[in-house]
């Protein structure tokens, strides 16, 4: 059996198509029939069920890929380990954070871990909680910069640091005019609002909160990103909830405390149990626990 004979096998269950599989991985049709077979001979067991439309794996099979999607993983881990060079002068991290934090943490963070290892390519992308959680199992990203509402046993988690959601409004806003003392949440529901759309982590705390405190809010404008929340609410018509470090990084919008305080969540670093931690990887947990510690 041969590493290939795997790939071939993945790839026919992922197409559900002999032929498509054959154009992705750029091999005749009877060539990749023909490594399946031989897979199957040589464990003795029927792995496709080639009856229906669609390819699918068999019972077998389903329990054998799940094996080899597993060993494929460790593999290519291996190859990263190989490749994985002590001193930092080369290598690669892949990284993914949710949208709220790529907005106010990734700049500071990735600049800080760039200036320190030039030598080594960040890959940065932008990915919900459960988005994250799915791509690191995956191993399609080395660590993850997420809120502690892990649910995958895979998943583990080191805190970094509290963060603070609060009412955001433009200057020009009335409640930017207010005096200091912070706003009743009662007031809150007379105001309309820009909130992030309900896919949102962000949201689904803001949700909870009004309900707990039995607002029923004036939704005016809904966005799935936080730079048309920002610049909406930056000219003045309507205020938003988002994290009170967003509000310092941008010098049009205000922050306002609520009474009772908006909910906390923990900013925790993610990656996958039990995996390979690159040189590279283990430098920028170390150097984001130094910022979170430092404030």
């Amino acid at each position: 059996m041969l590493l290939r004979h795997i790939r071939y096998l993945l790839a026919v269950v992922e197409q559900g198509n002999f032929t498509r599989a054959a154009e992705a991985l750029y091999v005749s049709q009877p060539t990749l029939s023909q490594q399946i077979r031989q897979l199957e001979e040589t464990l003795g067991v029927q792995l496709l069920d080639r009856s229906g439309r669609a390819v699918r794996a068999t019972d077998a099979g389903e329990a054998y890929i799940a094996y080899a999607r597993r060993a494929l993983r460790e593999l290519e881990a291996g190859q990263r380990a190989i490749h994985d060079v002590r001193d930092l002068a080369r290598g690669t991290l892949r990284l993914a954070m949710t949208p709220s934090l790529t907005s106010y943490l990734a700049g500071p963070l990735i600049a800080r871990f760039n200036a320190s290892y030039p030598g080594i390519a960040l890959q940065v992308i932008e990915k919900t909680l459960d988005a994250i959680e799915t791509a690191l199992a995956a191993d399609q990203v080395d660590l993850g910069l997420a809120f502690n509402q892990v649910r995958s046993l895979e998943i583990s988690s080191r805190p970094l640091f509290v963060e603070k959601l609060c009412v955001v409004a433009g200057l020009t806003h009335p409640l930017a005019q207010r005096p200091a003392a912070a706003l009743a949440a009662s007031e809150l529901g007379q105001q309309s609002l820009a909130l992030l759309s309900s896919d949102f982590a962000t949201r689904t705390f803001v949700d909870a909160y009004l309900q707990q405190q039995g607002i029923s809010p004036k939704i005016a404008i809904e966005a799935n990103t936080i730079s048309a929340i920002v610049e909406i609410v930056r000219r003045g018509g309507v205020a938003t909830i988002l994290p009170d470090a967003i509000a310092r990084e941008h010098p049009g919008l205000k922050e306002i405390q609520l009474n009772p305080a908006l909910p906390h969540r923990t900013v925790s670093l993610l990656w996958r149990k039990d995996s390979y931690q690159s040189a590279a990887a283990k430098a920028f947990a170390e150097l984001a626990g130094d910022m979170a510690a430092a404030g």
